[in-house]
């Protein structure tokens, strides 16, 4: 099968396609045909070598946390899903070693749900990793209903997800970009808000938190300190197939939007990563085998 390999830490250009032997489904675990994969800020991170002390995987190494694709074998004891089934999954592959950059994947069955009827499946690999980050972020915030939330980096992929979850929690939202990535927050009024998401990196935004809020950031290079009484905490998004579901579910209501901001061959790996790495991009960007 092909993937994209990187040999050693740094640049886009280091992203090579080789032909790698297939993998097998083992025991609870599926074989998926890879219709997409997303490009995600942790893929640039993993690959330049910033997380190099928190990576448990040899080189070389297949990047990717997120998928779309087709059950093609069933392992013993799995049940839930069969060959043909359109799947997603999230592997966090810093630490699990399964990446997602590939024609084909073997993965845990309890890292897979059903992929949303309602879109392409290719498109539908845009959901996982930033989806499961919306929703947890949400219960780390645990705001009641009817209360309002200040979401930051509201235009991007996570940000974009928190805004439509919070609403099906019935939630109100302000929704707060960055005009032309300039990084103020001028724009967010002053103590409106009851809680607040951070998905861009703009600690100064916690002037929007009322005195006594609520704070919770997925940026640990940039995370708001505390203060007026503002509890503050990080969230880390988690595998979570069971969740996966649901999210796959509220796309096929019409609650979430998937946003495409590109779609590139494996062979273009390096080309979606500098453009990824470059911003602006309104959607996620994809690799098809």
């Amino acid at each position: 099968m092909r993937a994209v390999l990187l040999h050693e830490y740094g640049d886009p250009t280091l992203l090579r396609v080789a032909d790698q032997p297939e993998p097998t489904a083992g025991p609870g675990q599926l074989l998926v045909r890879v219709a997409a994969a997303a490009v995600n800020p942790v893929d640039l991170q993993v690959r330049s070598g910033e997380h190099a002390a928190h990576v448990r995987v040899p080189f070389p190494m297949i990047l990717g946390w997120d998928l779309a694709g087709t059950v093609v074998q069933v392992g013993a004891g799995v049940s839930a899903f069969a060959p043909g089934d359109p799947v997603v999954a999230m592997s966090a592959q810093m630490a699990t070693g399964v990446g997602t950059y590939a024609e084909l994947v073997a993965l845990d069955a309890a890292l897979v749900a059903p992929a949303p009827r309602s879109v392409p499946l290719a498109h539908a690999a845009a959901l996982p990793l930033a989806g499961l980050t919306a929703e947890q972020a949400l219960d780390v915030l645990d705001l009641p209903a009817g209360r309002t939330l200040l979401v930051t980096g509201a235009a991007g992929s996570v940000g974009g997800f928190v805004v439509e979850l919070a609403r099906t929690r019935g939630l109100e939202v302000i929704a707060h970009g960055r005009p032309g990535d300039a990084g103020t927050v001028s724009a967010v009024p002053a103590g409106a808000a009851d809680g607040w998401i951070d998905t861009a990196g703009l600690p100064g935004a916690i002037q929007g938190v009322r005195d006594g809020g609520r704070a919770v950031s997925i940026v640990p290079t940039a995370a708001p300190v505390a203060e007026r009484g503002i509890e503050v905490r990080m969230s880390f998004v988690e595998q979570d197939g069971i969740r996966l579901a649901q999210l796959s579910k509220l796309v096929d209501e019409g609650a979430l939007t998937i946003r495409v901001g590109g779609v590139f061959d494996l062979a273009e790996a390096p080309v979606a990563h500098a453009r990824l790495a470059a911003g602006g991009s309104r959607g996620k960007l994809l690799l098809t085998p």
